[in-house]
């Protein structure tokens, strides 16, 4: 798979990435096995970068990412966080945290896996 240089950062990632969403959340009951079975072909393809965030099943997606990350080295991840959701309701609520006293730990915290 052709790779492409993230900004100027000097990361190259394959043009195609996974976003992970739709693994936790939104579009119907989660399926681990269907969900891992779904990143061990993606990265089988070639696909390097994964995108996650902390609000997609609330952390199971973060979780469900963890031991496949640790499992396949040199993998990108995209994520965000602030973005602050209420369990149950999928729709967002236009409330973002923009506290830095908030963000900034957010922002350096280790994965809820380790």
């Amino acid at each position: 798979m052709k790779t492409r240089q993230l900004g100027t950062s000097g990361i190259g990632v394959a043009e195609i990435g996974l976003g992970c969403m739709g693994m936790s959340e939104f579009y119907g009951p989660s399926d681990a096995a269907e969900s891992r079975a779904t990143l061990e072909r993606a990265a089988e393809l070639g696909v390097t970068l994964f995108d996650t965030a902390d609000t997609y099943g609330l952390g199971h997606n973060e979780t469900l990412l963890a031991p496949f990350l640790k499992a396949h080295p040199g993998l990108r991840v995209a994520t965000k966080f602030g973005i602050v959701r209420v369990q149950g309701i999928y729709e967002r609520q236009g409330i973002y945290e923009r506290r830095i006293e908030i963000l900034r730990p957010m922002s350096h915290r280790p994965a809820r896996h380790r």
